[in-house]
């Protein structure tokens, strides 16, 4: 049995169909749009900002004088903090996350505030010079933090 849609069904659903066309494009140029908020001293911020557009980030920096207040606001947790954060597609990016960890977040879009590398962990990306280190990856909220990976430099341990 075939069914022919009446011009008007036809157009609802061409409608339809062009406004979710739209509505994805208008999430990805969101999932690309970031805003790095900065001490105005921190050198290895900008080298952390450089690798994200690298990556194909659109990256507006911010340099902030009190980033404590930043991240007060954001909602990072003291034990999270790092030197940077980074807002991305309704997430929180804290601290030297590689682009990795942060593909693997805007796919799987846990229910959560953000991710965090707390510190400033050696080898990570922004922190190139001397031996890499291992350091874990958080997914954090008001109700805390749990692991999301660890690694080692900018690539998975």
């Amino acid at each position: 049995m075939s069914h022919k849609f009446s011009r008007r069904e036809a157009a609802l659903f061409l409608g339809a169909a062009a406004g979710a066309l739209v509505a994805g494009a208008a999430r990805a140029d969101n999932a690309k749009k970031m805003i790095v908020h900065k001490s105005p001293t921190c050198g290895c911020c900008g080298g952390w900002a450089q690798r994200m557009r690298a990556e194909g980030y659109v990256v507006e920096e911010i340099k902030e004088a009190d980033m404590k207040a930043v991240k007060a606001r954001l909602g990072v947790p003291e034990n999270m903090a790092s030197c940077h954060t980074a807002e991305l597609d309704g997430y929180i990016i804290e601290g030297h996350v590689p682009p990795q960890a942060i593909a693997q977040l805007l796919k799987e879009r846990p229910k959560v505030t953000g991710v965090a590398a707390p510190g400033m962990p050696m080898g990570s990306p922004g922190m190139e010079m001397g031996e890499p280190e291992a350091y874990t990856l958080y997914l954090f909220d008001a109700a805390g933090a749990r692991e999301f990976g660890k690694w080692l430099g900018d690539k998975p341990a």
